[in-house]
Formats: structure tokens, sequence, C-alpha cells
């Protein structure tokens, strides 16, 4: 995926993070703040979560400010400086995007900061079992409009479409879920931020990051926002 939108001519980085711990350990806890304090853990490196243990320097936040410093001492020529003020990542100019895990870091990174956009694939899986509800988080306020978040799920995802919708309907504020079909290599209709394929359930949780759909990975860096 980060090849294609390199020759689409974005500046792309892929970031490793410490990730030992999957999201949906958190699922059948039954304080509502699990989900939220495992996603501040990993991304900021607080120690507020007995989920998963990481420390400020090796936190997402971190790396994502030292790679970009590094890039536009070391790559002078690569443009690197538009996405770096003050030393720290100027966020209204960057688009954060994630698969599965990384999905709920990426609209975690949006609620915290005013991003360009958010592109969620395969996720969030932040929904509560036995509370039968989205974490909570996903309904804070949000420093990115909400009309900024995008998602690309699969019908048959093993972790539940049906979850995923409605974390993604809390996280986007609409009033109801709303999705759309989409086929690989059809243009997409609509004015919709959640949409579906129905790829088989052996390749359904990574179909969505599959070059078979960039058509739809076209909509959601460039379609209009409401």
């Amino acid at each position: 995926m980060h090849r294609v939108f390199a020759g689409w001519g974005y500046h792309v980085i892929s970031i490793d993070y410490e990730n030992n711990v999957i999201t949906v350990a958190c699922a059948h806890s039954l304080d509502p703040t699990t989900f939220g304090r495992y996603r501040k853990t990993i991304v900021t490196g607080a120690p507020v979560s007995d989920m998963v243990k990481v420390n400020t320097t090796n936190s997402i936040l971190n790396r994502v400010q030292k790679l970009l410093v590094y890039l536009v001492k070391n790559d002078p020529k690569g443009g690197w400086n538009e996405f770096v003020e003050n030393g720290k990542p100027a966020w209204n100019r960057i688009i954060v995007a994630g698969h599965s895990q990384g999905s709920g870091h990426a609209a975690y990174i949006g609620k915290m900061f005013d991003v360009d956009r958010v592109l969620i694939f395969s996720g969030p899986q932040d929904y509560m079992d036995d509370l039968h509800k989205p974490a909570p988080w996903q309904g804070d306020k949000s420093a990115t409009p909400p009309s900024r978040f995008f998602a690309f799920l699969s019908e048959n995802d093993p972790f539940n479409i049906h979850h995923q919708i409605a974390n993604c309907t809390l996280l986007m504020q609409l009033p109801k879920p709303e999705t759309t079909a989409v086929k690989p290599g059809e243009a997409v209709h609509g004015d919709y931020q959640v949409l579906v394929n129905d790829f088989p359930k052996k390749r359904a949780h990574g179909s969505t990051i599959s070059t078979e759909f960039t058509n739809v990975w076209q909509y959601m860096l460039t379609e209009k926002i409401k």
C-alpha cells in the first residue's frame, strides 16, 4: 500500500511499534476505559494501561517525530520539511492511516491532533463485548473533524464487521450506520465514509489493503470533505 501511495506522489512513512498484545485482548473488560488506556499507552507511552508496557521513547508519536526530523536532516531534497514545524509533526498536513490494530492507533491520533484525514482499514476492534457497545474513547471530542475519518471494511472480517461499523459510526459521529459496497476497479459513487467489500473470509481481514482496491484508496484520499 505505501508503495502505491508513494507512486501517487505522497510522502509516506511506515512506523514499526511495540504491539505484542492484540487489541481484542481488551474486549471482555468491564472497565469502559480499558481500550482508551491501551491506545494511549501505545500511542504516547503514558503508563496508564495494565495490558501493555510501552515507554515514551518507543511510543508511536515519538517514533514518528524522530523519523520526520531525521528525514528533514538527512534527505534535504525530499521535501520532508513540509511535515515538520518547530521540531514536531505538522499534523494538519499529515494523513494518518492504519490497518487492523493500526487503524485504532490512527483514529486515536486523529482524536489528539487535527490531521488532514484519517484512513481506517479493517477496524477498529475497540468493541466491548460484554457491555455490548463501542469503547467510549471513540466518542470523545476530536481534534480532527469526524467528517475527515474514512473506513474500508470487509463484510466477512473475522473480527466482526458489525462491531467495526458500530465503532466507526461513533468515531464519525454519524446519526446511523451508513455504508456502501465497493468492487475492485469500479468507481466509488455516493457520499460515504464507510466502504465495505465482500471478499471471502479467507482473505477478508487483509483484503482492504490489497492492491485490487486502489480505486477505494483513491476515493478515501480525495473524497471531498463534508
